[in-house]
């Protein structure tokens, strides 16, 4: 996809408050936060920070960089329209062979987040947090101490990759001394320490409900991610029942799977009716506020 210009948002008023959007995990079903972002984008409404975990930080941090919601919209549906050629890019950015396995060395499905990253993310977006055009953070987790860790400056891609790096799946990534995984694991929703005089936080859920009527046996790949779902789904349930955002919207597709990309425009499509619910929770919050 070709650069961008940076999106032109409204600026708020010295009354208003700040919008902090935190788009968190979801695999597949993070999608819908194009739709939240395109809800933005109508109203004129620019965030004063962005914070993104996995998925969410994948989309968040093209958004800081400027694209627009409907651009991200256009660049997925190009992206996943051509199966054949996704599939040779997962293929390219694999770290371990199918050989390796054979021999007890290595995981054949395991993929190098930051070539993931390079092979997918528009090319608008930065090398550097620096160079984004909003601030953003990414949420991934310490493996040996087990704590969240916030990635705000420095190397984009690495620190994007680490917050996406579901075991199992996605590579480990080292930033300075520390080895990360996915965010998801500690704080998918990492909205709970963004509460300032001021500020309204926008927490956006992609996390998969339980499906009871599903008897399916899953395969083993899906499974995987299926576990980790589970896990986001738990944790994020108990954050808001100790305390909520002051605005929660639930974008998760309900029918969609985390390994579902290649039902990518379903999912967007699926996904307009948040928009108006978008457009009047902030507008309500910011009345409240202003």
């Amino acid at each position: 996809m070709p650069a961008s210009k940076p999106l032109q948002r409204r600026q708020p008023t010295g009354n208003e408050p700040e919008i902090a959007l935190v788009l968190g995990a979801g695999g597949a079903r993070g999608l819908s936060h194009i739709v939240v972002l395109e809800a933005l984008d109508e109203l004129g409404v620019r965030p004063a920070l962005i914070v993104g975990c996995s998925i969410g930080a994948i989309v968040g941090a093209a958004y800081a960089a400027g694209l627009s919601g409907r651009e991200l919209r256009e660049h997925v549906a190009l992206t996943f329209k051509d199966r054949a050629k996704v599939v040779a890019r997962l293929l390219d950015a694999r770290v371990g062979k199918f050989t390796d396995l054979m021999r007890g060395l290595g995981n054949p499905v395991l993929v190098d987040g930051e070539r993931l990253l390079d092979l997918f993310w528009p090319e608008a977006v930065p090398d550097r947090f620096e160079d984004l055009a909003l601030p953003f953070a990414a949420v991934a987790t310490d493996y040996h101490l087990h704590a969240e860790v916030s990635l705000s400056s420095g190397p984009l891609t690495p620190a994007v990759a680490a917050s996406l790096a579901i075991p199992g799946l996605v590579r480990p990534v080292m930033v300075g001394e520390r080895v990360l995984i996915d965010g998801g694991a500690i704080n998918p929703l990492p909205y709970d320490r963004l509460a300032a005089p001021g500020r309204i936080v926008m927490a956006v859920d992609t996390s998969a409900p339980a499906t009871i009527s599903d008897r399916r046996i899953p395969e083993p790949l899906e499974a995987m991610v299926g576990v980790s779902q589970i896990l986001t789904r738990t944790i994020v349930q108990r954050m808001i029942e100790r305390q909520p955002p002051d605005i929660l919207i639930r974008a998760g597709i309900d029918g969609y799977g985390g390994l579902d990309f290649f039902k990518a425009q379903a999912i967007l499509d699926a996904s307009e009716p948040l928009k108006d619910e978008v457009k009047r929770r902030l507008s309500q919050a910011l009345e409240r506020q202003g």
